[in-house]
C-alpha cells in the first residue's frame, strides 16, 4: 500500500510541532529542576514573602518618617523583629540548659530531692490517687523510683533532646526569614511590579485586582488569625511565669499551636490552674483563674477588631491550613499553611464569583499599600 507523500504545508506543520515539543520540554525540564533545587526554601521563602505584606504598612510609616530612607527602614524593622525572636529564645534555651545542668549536678552529687506532694493532689480526678502515691514514692526514694522508670525516661530524654534540636532549628528558620523579609521590604515596589506583572499575564486585566485581594487575604490572616495566636501565647507566658509554672515558654509555645488552629488557650492554661491551686495560695490560684479565663476568651473581642479589617475566612479553612501545614513543614508550616491556604481560597471563590470587586469588601475596611492603589 503506497503512502500519499505529504505536502509542503504538512511538513512545515510537523516541523513546527517537533520544534514547538522540543522547546515545551526543555522549558518544562528547566522549570522542574528549579523547583527541586528551590524545594528546601519554599517555605522559607514563602513565609518571608508574607511577613513583609503583613508588616508593609508599619514599614511604610517608618520610611516616611526617617525621610524616605527605605533601607533604612527595613534595616530598623528587621533588628527589631529579630530582637523580638531572639531574645525570648535565648532566655528559653538558657534557662533550660541552666535547669538541667543543676539537675545533673544535684544527681551526680546524690543531693537531688524531690518534695512531698501536696494533699491537694488526691483530689484531681481520675489521676490524682495513683500520682499522689508515686510522688510519694520518688520523694521517699528517687533513685528506686528513677530506675523502675528508666526505660520511660531514656524514651522521655531522647524526644527532650530532639524535641529542643527541632525547636532550634525551626528558630534558625524564623531568623533567616526576616532577613530575607526585610530585603523584600527595601525592593518593596519591584516586587508590586513583578506580581501585577505575573498576575496579569495569567488572569489577564484582573491580575492587579487578584494582587490586592491577596494582600488583603494575607493581612487579614496575619493580624485576626496569627496576630490573635501571638498575642494569647504571649499573655499566657507571663501569667504562668509570674505564678511559677515550670516550662512556662513551653506551654506558651503549646498555646500559640492552639491558638492557630482556632483552638481555645484553656486547654493548656486549665491544667495549669490545677497546678497553681495545688502549689500556691488560693488568691494567687484565684487571680490566675479569672486571669486565664481572660486570656482564654480574648479572641471573642479581639477577632471583631483584627480579623474584620480585611477579608472573611471560614475558621475550617484555616484549621485545615494550619494543621497541613505544621504536618507537612514543621512549626513555620503552621503559619504559612494558615496563610496560603485561606489565599488560596480566597482567589478560588474570587474565579468562581468573577465578582467586579473580586469579593473585597471595600476600600474602607481594607489596608493595601498604596502602591497597589496606582
Amino acid at each position: 500500500m503506497n503512502t500519499p507523500a505529504l505536502t509542503s504545508e504538512d511538513r512545515d506543520f510537523v516541523k513546527r510541532a517537533v520544534e514547538a515539543s522540543i522547546r515545551v520540554g526543555v522549558l518544562a525540564l528547566i522549570a522542574i529542576w528549579a523547583l527541586a533545587i528551590l524545594r528546601p526554601f519554599v517555605d522559607l521563602v514563602l513565609w518571608s514573602i508574607i511577613l513583609s505584606v503583613a508588616i508593609y504598612p508599619l514599614y511604610a510609616r517608618l520610611a516616611r518618617r526617617v525621610g524616605s530612607r527605605h533601607k533604612l527602614a527595613a534595616t530598623l524593622i528587621t533588628l527589631v523583629a529579630l530582637a523580638i525572636l531572639l531574645v525570648p529564645a535565648w532566655m528559653f534555651f538558657g534557662a533550660s540548659i541552666e535547669e538541667a545542668r543543676q539537675v545533673a549536678a544535684q544527681a551526680e552529687a546524690g543531693t537531688l530531692r524531690v518534695p512531698p506532694p501536696p494533699d491537694g493532689v488526691r483530689d484531681w480526678p481520675l489521676i490524682g490517687e495513683r500520682w499522689h502515691a508515686f510522688w510519694s514514692q520518688a520523694s521517699r526514694d528517687l533513685e528506686a523510683t528513677l530506675e523502675r522508670i528508666q526505660p520511660e525516661l531514656q524514651a522521655l530524654g531522647t524526644w527532650v533532646l530532639r524535641s529542643l534540636a527541632g525547636l532550634a532549628g525551626t528558630v534558625l528558620k524564623f531568623v533567616l526569614s526576616i532577613i530575607i523579609a526585610g530585603v523584600l521590604l527595601s525592593t518593596a515596589q519591584k516586587g508590586k511590579d513583578f506580581s501585577v506583572m505575573f498576575a496579569t499575564r495569567l488572569a489577564g486585566p484582573q491580575g492587579a485586582d487578584f494582587v490586592r485581594l491577596s494582600v488583603a487575604t494575607i493581612r487579614s490572616v496575619a493580624q485576626g488569625v496569627i496576630g490573635i495566636a501571638l498575642i494569647q501565647s504571649a499573655l499566657s507566658g507571663i501569667g504562668l511565669l509570674v505564678v511559677g509554672v515550670p516550662g512556662a515558654m513551653i506551654w506558651a509555645l503549646i498555646v500559640l499551636v492552639l491558638a492557630i488552629m482556632q483552638l481555645p488557650p484553656i486547654l493548656v492554661l486549665g491544667p495549669a490552674m490545677v497546678y497553681v491551686f495545688a502549689h500556691s495560695s488560693t488568691v494567687t490560684a484565684v487571680i490566675f483563674l479569672v486571669y486565664g479565663l481572660v486570656v482564654s476568651g480574648s479572641d471573642s473581642f479581639l477577632k471583631p477588631m483584627l480579623l474584620g479589617r480585611g477579608v472573611d475566612v471560614p475558621m475550617l479553612v484555616i484549621l485545615l491550613g494550619a494543621i497541613g501545614g505544621m504536618i507537612v513543614s514543621g512549626i513555620i508550616g503552621l503559619f504559612v499553611g494558615a496563610v496560603i491556604l485561606a489565599l488560596a481560597y480566597q482567589l478560588m471563590m474570587a474565579w468562581l464569583t468573577q465578582d467586579a470587586d473580586l469579593g473585597l469588601k471595600s476600600e474602607s475596611q481594607i489596608t493595601v499599600p498604596p502602591e497597589l492603589d496606582e
